[in-house]
């Protein structure tokens, strides 16, 4: 059964990173055609890579006058309010929060997604890679079989057949069939550059994809331990935690905004290349195999010839008018030269070898097997891996601006700290609706000293035990303890007045 014809049809988001303006260094518009050996393309590529480093820098900048005005306007905040309202802080924190565990949700679909499509690629790459492997193995082996076990068996019957005119020229005949097979293998394209090519292209597209699958999972668990981190950071209120957090939230930051630089410009070098892969692909094969090749397997249209049609048919015509006349040679030699038997026997075995061969690699060069292997791998590339691309790039954003917020957030924490740690500092300690002095009241070392005016000549007396009358009060003390007010002479009368 046939199988049916795919056809490949760039996505839309292709065409939309496509159209993006391409511009060199000194901000020229160049030619958006993927050619990446030309220094203008590369410098338009480069420039897109430069966005991250752009966005860094605003962040940076940000960053430096949030800090500024922090220390400028420190003082005016602190009188304004004795308490700050950390309401607006928290929030902040909470809703940073929010937009990093969420980033980092979109980052692992689209760390998933391109992964999922370089999966793709690699193994359309490798199968293809099969394929031509499979092609010039059987081409070899035809080879082989024509040129060393055909010719060798010939010689020897033609030895054996020297007396036989007639038989001679069946075998001159059987000659020029066995030469017209080596002619036509040798017109066949030479896959093994191909096959060479692919197999390192697939090669290198798997190393570099698994570490960046890894690379990326490393810093979205990354981005989340700072979320927790941070979380327990304000909690605590503990500076050498906030510290921690505030070096691990910067190189977040700048990690954030060099991957959205490379994901801008690998997604738009490969759109680039997706919006028109077969003219790319003839230019870049055209040492390799002819342009009527490249675009019969590129397009496997029915317009198109099959470029190895004629080699195929020759060779199959070749082997079948050989083995009618080993058939006949076998019923009209063995009679007379039985030792002619082995030969013959050896000719037939290697021409029904060389046939399977042949209808094997009629099957294999057909445009359909390695036209599907091409579209599978460009539907990688250009439908998941493209759209993982985007999807990591609007993870990086939102990463980005989101621990720019946080550095922020924290950075006012921090402020909030040094205040409350000067307004203990500056707190009265006479005061009873303070805390600390309402604790320093119930220290007893201290209240025996105010008892006692603060003379340690009377202060930590024993007064049990010590054989001795009670004790005196002291000049300051005397007045307020043995005194009676106005009121108490009212209340008792003059009973106890001295």
């Amino acid at each position: 059964m046939a199988t049916a014809r795919l056809d490949y049809v760039a996505p839309w988001w292709t065409y939309w990173l496509h159209n993006f303006p391409h511009l060199n260094f000194v901000f020229q518009p160049v030619d958006n055609t993927f050619k990446p050996e030309e220094s203008s393309y590369q410098q338009s590529i480069v420039v897109f890579a430069f966005l991250g480093a752009v966005g860094l820098c605003l962040s940076l900048l940000l960053l430096a006058v949030y800090l500024v005005w922090l220390c400028v306007c420190r003082h005016d905040l602190d009188e304004e309010t004795k308490r700050p309202d950390t309401c607006c802080i928290t929030w902040a924190a909470v809703l940073s929060g929010l937009i990093i565990c969420s980033a980092v949700g979109v980052g692992f679909y689209g760390n998933s997604e391109t992964n999922d499509g370089m999966y793709q690629l690699t193994y359309s790459l490798y199968n293809a890679n099969h394929t031509f492997g499979s092609i010039n193995n059987m081409v070899t082996g035809a080879m082989n079989n024509a040129e060393t076990g055909l010719k060798r068996h010939l010689e020897r019957l033609d030895e054996l057949f020297s007396t036989r005119p007639d038989l001679l020229q069946a075998l001159r005949f059987m000659q020029l069939m066995v030469n017209n097979v080596i002619q036509e293998m040798t017109a066949l394209p030479d896959l093994k550059a191909a096959n060479a090519d692919l197999g390192t292209v697939a090669d290198q597209t798997a190393f570099v994809e698994y570490y960046r699958w890894l690379t990326y999972l490393l810093l979205l668990i990354f981005d989340l331990v700072i979320c927790l981190t941070m979380c327990l950071g304000m909690a605590k209120q503990s500076r050498w935690l906030l510290i921690l957090i505030m070096g691990l939230v910067m190189l977040s930051m700048i990690l954030s905004w060099v991957s959205l630089g490379a994901d801008m410009a690998t997604a738009v070098g490969t759109s680039d290349f997706c919006v028109s892969p077969d003219k790319f692909i003839v230019n870049q094969t055209k040492d390799i195999i002819t342009a009527d090749v490249a675009h019969y397997y590129l397009f496997c249209s029915p317009n198109l010839p099959n470029p190895f049609q004629q080699s195929l048919t020759i060779c199959q015509r070749s082997v079948t008018t050989m083995q009618i006349q080993i058939q006949n040679l076998l019923r009209l030699t063995v009679p007379i030269f039985p030792s002619a038997e082995k030969d013959l026997l050896g000719i037939q075995r290697l021409l029904n070898s060389t046939e399977f061969s042949l209808n094997q690699l009629t099957a294999l060069l057909d445009c359909r097997g390695i036209h599907k292997d091409y579209v599978d791998a460009l539907i990688g590339m250009c439908y998941d891996g493209v759209e993982g691309l985007l999807y990591l790039s609007l993870f990086s954003l939102l990463a980005a601006c989101a621990l720019s917020a946080m550095l922020c957030t924290i950075l006012r924490v921090w402020t909030l700290m040094g205040s409350r740690d000067r307004e203990y500092d500056d707190i009265d300690e006479e005061d009873p609706f303070n805390p600390q002095a309402r604790r320093l009241s119930y220290n007893p070392r201290r209240n025996q000293a105010m008892l006692f005016g603060g003379n340690p000549r009377y202060e930590n007396m024993p007064l049990i035990g010590r054989g001795s009358p009670p004790p005196s009060y002291s000049p300051s003390m005397r007045t307020p303890y043995m005194s009676i007010t106005e009121a108490q002479i009212r209340h008792f009368g003059t009973d106890f007045q001295i």
